[in-house]
């Protein structure tokens, strides 16, 4: 299971969008943010090493789109949306690293993924800041950025119904995820994807708060059931 080259698990940093040069994985248990380091290895089910793999995908889509729609939005609008650039580079940025030291503690590679539809989008040392934006190796992850990223551009008011629409598919996408590291006994992951899952949370009410600061009244729920989801946990 394990590869035993830093070269293979170089590429699969780049393959599941985590970015990174390869090397260790310790990021440091501080600010509640766990650390692979803390765990055994443990034996890993196919649908949980392509759980890791989904996630770097889908957590480099959150901070690519907040990124590029805050920036277009100053761009064009001298708006600032701090909502996006706060979460983007405070939290984003952590759960892509986390992310990787998953992929580096266990070196995957695309042999032994199954839900890449794409070839690699970076070589195998280019560094995570330095990852094309918007660029991934699973089709529906793209499909995805393309479609917010044009209702992202209409207005404030689209880009922060798109981060209330990010957070809610991160967090219909973890619980199952949650539930086959559970199953499988891998409490890293478990642990992990927990984590992403608490963000998500937080983010989801920091984009419901713009919303209403804007004269939304419904926030997130303005664009319907299914984004509107008042039992999520506030800090």
């Amino acid at each position: 299971m394990i590869r035993k080259t830093l070269y293979l698990a170089a590429i699969s940093a780049a393959i599941i969008g985590c970015g990174g040069s390869g090397g260790s994985f310790k990021s440091g248990s501080k600010n509640g943010v766990p650390d692979v380091n803390d765990y055994p290895y443990y034996q890993l089910t196919q649908a949980n090493k392509d759980d890791i793999a989904y996630m770097g995908n889908e957590e480099r889509l959150a901070y690519d789109i907040y990124t590029y729609l805050y920036n277009y939005h100053l761009t064009n609008s001298n708006s600032k949306i701090n909502q996006l650039i706060n979460i983007a580079n405070n939290s984003e940025r952590v759960h892509i690293k986390i992310v990787r030291d998953l992929v580096n503690k266990y070196q995957l590679t695309p042999q032994d993924l199954t839900i890449l539809t794409s070839n690699p989008v970076a070589s195998p040392t280019t560094p995570q800041d330095q990852l094309p934006m918007g660029r991934y190796d699973i089709e529906h992850i793209q499909n995805l950025y393309n479609s917010l990223k044009v209702k992202g551009e209409e207005s404030i008011q689209d880009a922060l119904e798109v981060g209330c629409m990010v957070e809610v598919t991160d967090i219909n996408d973890l619980n199952p995820k949650i539930k086959r590291a559970q199953e499988s006994g891998a409490k890293d992951l478990e642990d992990i994807f927990i984590f992403l899952r608490s963000g998500s949370y937080n983010h989801y009410w920091a984009f419901d708060k713009g919303l209403k600061n804007l004269g939304v009244e419904d926030g997130c729920c303005s664009l319907g059931d299914d984004w509107c989801h008042p039992e999520y946990p506030k800090k």
